[in-house]
């Protein structure tokens, strides 16, 4: 498959941005043509309309899930480890995607929320491959979605506030899925 053009890239990047900073109603076609440095013809050349925006953003989140979902199933230590492990903002284009996802999903877009419930559902999936107790795979899953959520919004997973470090964390983990059983 081609790769697309620059262009193109630039511009699902301002639409993605601008949904994490702005939000959806700040995330206009003009603003996103001027943010990205791209005529509005140039725009409408590769994304015809905003709904083609939010879908290429979708496909983009989907995609960068599933590389996620490969590495955490070859993960030696474990999805549930894993999932918890890097359940971290840590700033990467997956963050920046699911965020914007997120932004779209509030304001009740059908095509985010689907997307959402089902890169959620297929971590969870994995979680419980490895944790057979569909409760306590759940109450691993939390337990990451809150880490994200939270360092979503602080910025990071502030340990001294907590006064909880990520190995306590994993600790908990093997305790709940029976690795230390």
């Amino acid at each position: 498959m081609p790769r697309p053009p620059k262009a193109r890239d630039a511009l699902l990047a301002a639409y993605r941005d601008l949904l994490v900073s702005e939000g959806e109603r700040a995330a206009t076609m003009d603003a996103v043509a001027a943010r990205a440095g791209v005529s509005k013809g140039g725009l409408l050349y590769h994304f015809k309309s905003k709904d083609a925006l939010a879908d290429a953003l979708l496909a983009a989140l989907r995609d960068c899930a599933a590389d996620d979902r490969a590495r955490m199933a070859a993960d030696p230590e474990g999805s549930a480890r894993y999932f918890v492990r890097t359940s971290v903002n840590s700033g990467t284009d997956m963050d920046a995607f699911f965020i914007a996802a997120v932004r779209l999903a509030q304001t009740g877009h059908v095509g985010a929320l689907a997307a959402l419930e089902e890169i959620d559902a297929a971590w969870l999936e994995l979680i419980r491959r490895e944790i057979a107790d569909p409760a306590v795979a759940t109450a691993v899953m939390l337990m990451g979605e809150g880490l994200y959520h939270y360092s979503s919004l602080a910025g990071s997973w502030p340990e001294q506030a907590f006064r909880t470090s990520m190995a306590e964390l994993l600790a908990v983990v093997d305790r709940l899925s029976g690795r230390n059983a």
